[in-house]
């Protein structure tokens, strides 16, 4: 007989593009770097994109990710405010703070008006991060911490990708095929991520960091980041 499961479905609502926390909004460098030529084939992004998995995600966001989830489990707020702040420091330009600030605020209203229990009293926290909203949500779900992280990189890497759909451009089909390769790092790349003990959290991507740097400035866009 087949048997249903509320956290997949749960975690299907919190990574879907239709989550009004404007995801497709940014695109987190990608525009300058086709702007300026560092990515032109569907090749480009995928290398571009599999890095940024492999050297920052898996790196920064996911081990955070997990810790912001075990301070929300353990009702540790001030545990969940350190690794709030050790998450925004690792955004190396202003524009990748302001995301990830903006995502968050979205995010904790939305947690808000669902009634979910505690939200109100942790808003204020959960505004500062997306990543800290996203844990939150989780935990209340019952959501297993290695799921949440692999539907947040599973978030993540969407977005990127259609993002770079738009700036390249690519076609539909080349995309989700890209998609799919980078995908297949996700398992691994989310083993790896809950392996790290807290000193060796920490990352430095300085083609995210130029790109992005770059892009609050750049002429014409079509992405908040």
């Amino acid at each position: 007989m087949p048997t249903t499961d509320p956290g997949l479905v749960r975690l299907l609502q919190l990574t879907s593009p239709s989550l009004p926390i404007g995801g497709f909004t940014y695109s987190q460098g990608i525009e300058w770097a086709v702007e300026a030529g560092w990515i032109r084939t569907a090749a480009d992004l995928e290398a571009w994109v599999a890095d940024q998995l492999t050297q920052v995600l898996a790196r920064v966001d996911l081990p955070i990710l997990a810790r912001l989830y075990d301070a929300v489990r353990e009702t540790d707020a001030t545990r969940l405010e350190t690794w709030i702040d050790r998450l925004i420091a690792a955004r190396e330009t202003a524009e990748l703070r302001l995301e990830e600030a903006n995502r968050g605020r979205a995010l904790a209203d939305l947690l808000v008006a669902w009634g979910m229990t505690g939200a109100s009293d942790w808003r204020a926290r959960l505004s500062r991060s997306q990543a800290a909203g996203l844990a939150f949500a989780a935990v209340a779900w019952t959501i297993p911490r290695e799921s949440l992280a692999q539907g947040y990189a599973w978030s993540w890497a969407e977005s990127l990708v259609l993002a770079g759909i738009k700036c390249v451009p690519l076609g539909q089909t080349a995309g989700q095929q890209l998609l799919a390769r980078v995908a297949g790092r996700i398992p691994a790349t989310v083993e790896y991520a809950l392996s790290l003990d807290d000193a060796a959290i920490g990352a430095s991507g300085p083609a995210l960091a130029i790109a992005s740097s770059r892009h609050e400035t750049q002429y014409t866009r079509l992405f908040r980041s």
